[in-house]
């Protein structure tokens, strides 16, 4: 059974489209506008093994705060569809991905509760011409809607693309281990409330 889902969200400020399917292969078709946002998420399609289609148009004539937070909303949602009633889910995982001088650390849960530690900081205020400021605010976005209480924590690094790859790769690896289905689990939704 292929888990997958597609979600679109209109606004004034966006016009976003995401389809994702959690048991791919790592197929990314990625138009957000936003070159370092399409960067980080073919890199997340690749490092989950998602196959991942995101279009968007967004109000760039203003700034890139709107299409990334929009885009983190509609992912978000779209990896809750996916994930159906949860049953046979691993859950939980964490992971440290290193990214030359770079160390960061992502653990999940798929717990239903949302909830978004972000330990890191950049020593710029830009990746080229991308904020990072926007790359919490993509992950706040993207936790609230996918369900996910979600720590990220750059642990060393110097350079903010490395440490911007490592969390988005992070978060790849550990939501590729999460999403994956526990042979022992079959049937079962992993909580003793017996829902998440």
């Amino acid at each position: 059974m292929m888990r997958s889902a597609s979600v679109s969200r209109r606004t004034a400020e966006t016009d976003v489209a995401v389809s994702i399917a959690l048991d791919g292969t790592g197929k990314a078709e990625i138009s957000t506008g936003v070159g370092f946002l399409d960067h980080i998420l073919e890199l997340f399609a690749l490092h989950g093994l998602f196959d991942l289609t995101v279009k968007v148009t967004g109000d760039l004539h203003v700034d890139q705060h709107h299409t990334t937070e929009d885009t983190g909303i509609a992912l978000g949602q779209a990896i809750l569809q996916a994930l159906g009633d949860k049953k046979g889910i691993s859950r939980y995982a964490d992971i440290h991905l290193p990214m030359d001088e770079t160390l960061t650390r992502v653990a999940l849960d798929i717990s239903g509760r949302p909830f978004l530690v972000f330990r890191t900081t950049f020593p710029t205020e830009k990746i080229g011409v991308f904020d990072t400021e926007l790359v919490r605010e993509f992950y706040q976005a993207f936790a609230i809607n996918a369900g996910l209480t979600l720590h990220v924590e750059t642990l060393y690094g110097e350079n903010s693309h490395h440490i911007a790859e490592s969390c988005f790769k992070g978060l790849a690896r550990a939501l590729r281990q999460a999403v994956a289905l526990d042979p022992r689990e079959e049937g079962r939704v992993p909580s003793t409330k017996g829902t998440l």
